[in-house]
């Protein structure tokens, strides 16, 4: 069985440290994510070719997956690559990991080049990204194995589609199997540059509404219009049954049908914020498929997100890793 179905974009990280004036002098604004394309990331690769760079399969909603996998679930992700390097890379870790792909995900198009995201983090623990879509573009409803989505417990998808038309068209269709399924839909904002540019599509995909809602507490306010958190939860407990805001170090807030709680963050030092918010929602969907409360689902994502945090890098480095981080909370 599926527990948890996923619908996101197949990118391949590539992060490297740089000063706030690199930002500065490529007009990059700090702390967010920039579409862009193969000759801009080649453009500003070279520019950083002097430095170190490490490498590891991503994207925001293969991220979310691949750790609900170690968290112990069954798993399915549709995506799109290109059978290059980085395709062939991205397909063999998710499938040793035992996370099933649909069948059509390796394009055959020779001219194709899988997705790629350049993770520049700034001594404050921010990450600044750029990416490359690459084939992943052009993910589309044929896409989907209605088998599996109609099967699983959850459904989940990155709000990140909404920066395209056929992504959003293959959410929406997504959505509409789960609902008829009574599979439970659950979506991420995903950067606050989905909320501003591309809100019309994330209304589509959010629909009539969603079983589980996660985002950060700057999404959240773009999201309405106001400096105040109140006034955005108003305005998200309306689209979701669980909406969950990450407050960086304070933790995040809960408002489900227990009213508004709020899960303690972890005291530590940050050294790369890149996949928190990733971590954060498989762990929560892992706890909340093994039957734990809302509220006790955030205590177990604020501990998840706070340890990844503390080292480089979206993923921690084994599935082995999530299962220690597992055991080990309390």
């Amino acid at each position: 069985m599926t527990h948890l179905y996923g619908l996101g974009n197949a990118i391949v990280d590539v992060e490297v440290n740089v000063e706030d004036s690199f930002l500065t002098s490529q007009g990059l604004p700090k702390g967010q994510m920039t579409l862009v394309d193969s000759e801009q990331i080649r453009t500003l690769t070279a520019e950083l070719e002097h430095l170190q760079m490490h490498r590891c399969s991503g994207g925001s909603a293969a991220n979310t997956i691949f750790a609900a996998t170690g968290f112990g679930l069954q798993t399915s992700y549709a995506c799109k690559v290109a059978d290059d390097i980085n395709g062939r890379y991205f397909t063999e870790e998710m499938g040793t990991a035992g996370i099933a792909l649909n069948a059509n995900c390796l394009s055959d198009d020779a001219t194709a080049s899988s997705g790629q995201c350049l993770v520049m983090i700034t001594n404050d623990a921010e990450r600044t990204m750029c990416t490359d879509l690459g084939i992943s573009a052009s993910l589309a409803t044929v896409d989907l194995d209605e088998e599996r989505l109609r099967e699983a417990d959850y459904f989940y998808v990155e709000g990140y589609l909404s920066s395209s038309d056929d992504g959003t068209a293959a959410a929406v269709t997504a959505s509409a199997i789960a609902h008829a399924n009574d599979v439970k839909s659950a979506v991420s904002l995903s950067d606050i540059s989905m909320v501003t540019i591309f809100k019309n599509n994330l209304l589509s995909i959010l629909g009539n509404g969603v079983h589980s809602l996660f985002c950060n507490e700057e999404e959240a306010l773009a999201w309405a219009g106001t400096d105040r958190l109140d006034v955005a939860i108003a305005e998200l407990k309306d689209i979701a049954q669980e909406v969950y805001i990450t407050i960086g170090a304070k933790g995040s807030v809960v408002i489900d049908q227990h009213g508004q709680q709020q899960a303690p963050g972890l005291t530590v030092s940050p050294i790369d914020t890149n996949g928190a918010g990733d971590i954060y929602a498989g762990a929560c969907l892992a706890a909340r498929c093994e039957g734990a409360k809302g509220i006790d689902a955030a205590r177990f994502a604020n501990h998840a997100a706070g340890f990844l945090i503390t080292q480089y890098g979206a993923r921690l480095k084994s599935l082995q890793a999530y299962a220690e981080l597992k055991k080990s909370f309390r």
